[in-house]
């Protein structure tokens, strides 16, 4: 029999771990003292240990570890706990190789104009979103303001009020010069019928390329600009049409009201 402490050093592993592997029912002392409660350990319990020790090492926790070391789990169940195990590692080494990505696109950034870029990317996940929606091809984006007033006018008369911040939507693949094909959302709850010119439809949930604009609208390309080259430097493509959220609003759909805030969303896919 060895005392703790001795069990400690001939195992390697610390006196505080061997109590808490105790404390969790994984590896009970050989025998306690009842007078002192001298924990006491023998060598036949190195194999249990080094079991723990190799499970842990791939990354199980102490329930998993715990139902592992059941003499009644099936190979069949432990090869199930394995394979699981093994698709999550995979996700994790899927998800720091993107991170790593990252960190290289934002050092080549730094290193072509000497400083941090003013726009910082983000991935979001967006819940599907119900709105009532105008689509159409107008000249250019500041021309959308006729949809808005057909939209808005539909839904004061339905005495509906918006659920959340408006948003257009950009259906066109690329940037175009002239007649561009907008569709200009409100989000709505509850019931609502559509219309000729009105669509009630809920908007896809997805991975969103995501970069907040604060300023005017005629400054507002630099942002895309910064969206589109992170998509292309982290190996992603754009999946869908763009998103622009307006969450603080031009004043009367000015172009160059400096307190505007919009938040630009591209849904993303792998490259």
């Amino acid at each position: 029999m060895f005392k703790i402490g001795d069990f400690s050093r001939l195992s390697q592993v610390s006196v505080r771990m061997l109590r808490y592997y105790d404390e969790q029912g994984l590896l009970k002392p050989a025998r306690v003292d009842r007078f002192t409660d001298y924990r006491y350990y023998s060598a036949d319990q190195l194999p249990r240990l080094n079991r723990i020790l190799a499970l842990r090492d791939l990354g199980f926790t102490t329930d998993q570890i715990r139902r592992l070391l059941d003499d009644a789990v099936s190979a069949e169940q432990i090869r199930g706990m394995l394979k699981l195990r093994h698709a999550e590692i995979e996700q994790q080494v899927e998800a720091e190789q993107a991170r790593l990505l990252r960190v290289e696109a934002r050092l080549r950034q730094i290193e072509m104009e000497g400083k941090m870029n003013a726009y910082d990317i983000v991935i979001k996940k967006v819940e599907p979103l119900r709105v009532a929606s105008v689509r159409d091809v107008v000249p250019t984006p500041p021309d959308q303001g006729s949809l808005w007033t057909t939209l808005e006018a539909y839904l004061a008369g339905q005495r509906v009020a918006p659920a959340g911040p408006c948003l257009t939507l950009y259906h066109d693949p690329e940037y175009k010069e002239r007649d561009w094909d907008l569709e200009v959302c409100e989000p709505v709850s509850g019931a609502l019928p559509g219309s000729d010119r009105v669509q009630v439809k809920e908007l896809p949930a997805g991975e969103m390329a995501c970069v907040v604009h604060r300023g005017p609208f005629v400054t507002i390309g630099e942002a895309y600009n910064a969206a589109t080259q992170w998509i292309e430097a982290n190996g992603c493509r754009v999946s869908g049409p763009c998103r622009e959220v307006y969450l603080s609003p031009a004043e009367n759909g000015s172009q160059t009201d400096p307190q505007t805030v919009t938040e630009i969303q591209f849904p993303v896919a792998k490259a």
